[in-house]
């Protein structure tokens, strides 16, 4: 039996505590900020109506509760909360294994600069899942899965990476260096570059008649200005000595058009619709949404960095950065 504790309560949070949960080799841990609000069991539903399901062993908002008695520990949190939450549980660490879901929000380096180098930590190179909540602290949906998966460890066995393809049901392969975890052009480039490509003329006072589509109305402007931004993202890859697929080579395409097409037509993504409010004269676009201060700040950000510490030029990501980071809540209240 593996103790494991999830970090958080969204999304992700919801689906993987209910996939976990619903093993009998896996006694799922929940460390929250909002306790009171979880039931004691956890379910979620995929596309072809399986259900997971499963108790949670203890729920707390107290790292002291339940990292001691867990072997590995799983953050499922978005950027901002990445290095909070390490510094929370440091005091509790030992040898459990500390990882998160998703490694482009700058998992590795904050945990670089809390953690001592001997530290066992994972991180995957991108979510395993497409999730959404449907009832807080009880429910949700798990609209679509990886094929494969890419794990990067440090101070791990080889039989960790094995044991998430187990409890995951997914194949699981492991990176190199953290590097490939760390940086990824799938969400820190992919939403930016279409936030952009829809809203890049966006003014005050603008309203549009409805609520765009993400992916299922995707255009070919934000198609190429995401293989733009990837193609400057490559620089940096081979600065570093690493290898990620460029975006036409994961999505099976060739160019903007058929990058277009195939983001298009991903049964997971139609659903998905653009982070938007509405108002009396309309749909204005939702500068509060995750989309926003996830993945221009901790995403696109980290990349634009990196680059720029090593001399290497980035037109593309540096004006899609500067527009998105104008519109974030705090540059739109100074």
């Amino acid at each position: 039996m593996t103790d494991i504790c999830i970090c958080g309560g969204g999304s992700l949070g919801h689906v993987v505590a209910a996939v976990l949960s619903s093993r009998a080799d896996c006694r799922v841990h929940l460390l929250t900020a909002r306790p009171q609000l979880w039931q004691h069991a956890v379910r979620c539903v995929d596309p072809d109506g399986r259900v997971f399901s499963g108790p949670l062993h203890i729920v707390t908002s107290d790292p002291a509760e339940v990292i001691p008695q867990c072997s590995v520990v799983l953050l499922c949190l978005p950027g901002f909360l990445i290095e909070r939450t390490l510094r929370q549980i440091k005091p509790f660490i030992s040898s459990q294994a500390v990882g998160s879901i998703v490694s482009s929000t700058g998992f590795f380096f904050r945990a670089h600069e809390i953690f001592p180098s001997s530290a066992s930590l994972f991180g995957f190179q991108r979510v395993p899942f497409i999730a959404r909540v449907e009832q807080y602290g009880s429910s949700a949906l798990l609209l679509g899965y990886k094929k494969q998966l890419f794990l990067a460890t440090e101070n791990l066995p080889s039989a960790f990476i094995d044991s998430w393809s187990e409890w995951l049901q997914t194949p699981v392969a492991p990176l190199s260096s953290y590097l490939e975890a760390a940086l990824t052009n799938s969400n820190p480039l992919l939403h930016p570059s279409r936030l952009y490509g829809m809203w890049h003329d966006w003014h005050e006072g603008l309203c549009y008649p409805q609520q765009t589509y993400f992916y299922a109305q995707w255009d070919i402007f934000s198609a190429q200005t995401y293989i733009d931004c990837d193609n400057e993202f490559q620089q940096l890859t081979r600065s570093l000595g690493i290898q990620i697929p460029s975006v036409l080579d994961y999505y099976e395409s060739v160019d903007a058009g058929s990058l277009m097409n195939k983001l298009r037509s991903i049964e997971a993504f139609k659903p998905i619709l653009a982070p938007m409010v509405q108002t009396d004269g309309g749909w204005i676009p939702d500068f509060s949404s995750r989309y926003f201060t996830e993945d221009f700040p901790f995403g696109l950000q980290l990349v634009r960095d990196l680059a720029a510490s090593r001399s290497l030029p980035t037109p593309v990501i540096d004006r899609v950065l500067a527009w998105g980071n104008s519109h974030l809540p705090s540059a739109r209240q100074i």
